[in-house]
């Protein structure tokens, strides 16, 4: 069903970046060296994995959201397998910062996940302009 995957999807991301929230705060209060962490609050790797965090709830709130919209709505709505597939694909873009910062790998995954979930998110907002109420034909 579509916007089921998004849903399910969508909490088990969130979780997984609520705990990585609290790597992040075991990080910032309990670690060896946390004092090196604390002092590069706004640069390099401390900033990334913050981005990452907050990215990856609100994508993952997003796909929870846009599931429930596509389920309600699915028979109103054009596209909604695409919707669906594009955000659950915006997903890459909090991972992409994850693996830029713990791999260095390049940012190919950040721009995709973006993309896709811009993408999808205007497409919804469209299809939601395009829909018509009940008791109009």
């Amino acid at each position: 069903m579509t916007g089921k995957n998004n849903i399910a999807i969508g909490f088990l991301t969130m979780g997984l970046f609520m705990v990585y929230g609290f790597i992040l705060i075991y990080l910032r209060d309990f670690a060896p060296g946390k004092e090196e962490w604390v002092n590069s609050y706004s640069l390099g790797k401390h900033f990334e994995a913050r981005l990452a965090h907050v990215h990856g709830n609100l994508f993952a709130f997003l796909n929870i959201l846009i599931g429930y919209l596509l389920i309600h709505f699915r028979n109103k709505l054009q596209n909604v397998k695409i919707i669906s597939r594009m955000a659950l694909t915006g997903l890459l873009m909090p991972v992409g910062i994850l693996t830029e910062v713990y791999f260095g790998l390049p940012p190919a995954l950040i721009l995709i996940g973006a993309i896709a979930m811009t993408t999808s998110i205007i497409w919804l907002g469209i299809s939601f302009i395009k829909l018509k109420p009940d008791n109009e034909k």
